[in-house]
């Protein structure tokens, strides 16, 4: 049981690593500096591959602090 998780913790890690470095950034390096909104981050929501990327991010992350406080459990 211990493996199994271990196994999954390292592969959700990997997939949530790749998931966030695919996402498109959702401003640009000067706001990011400054503080400032860009103009696109207007309070819309997201659409197509955006809000895919955000959904598959969220469940990984859930996933993944899941997975860790079993073992966190286990462990202990």
């Amino acid at each position: 049981m211990k493996n199994i998780l271990l196994i999954s913790i390292i592969v959700i890690s990997i997939l949530l690593i790749l998931a966030v470095i695919i996402s498109p950034a959702k401003t640009s390096s000067s706001a990011n500096i400054t503080g400032a909104m860009d103009q696109g981050m207007n309070g819309k929501k997201a659409r197509g591959f955006d809000a895919a990327m955000d959904r598959i991010i969220s469940i990984l992350g859930f996933a993944f602090m899941i997975i860790a406080v079993v073992l966190a459990k286990l462990s202990s």
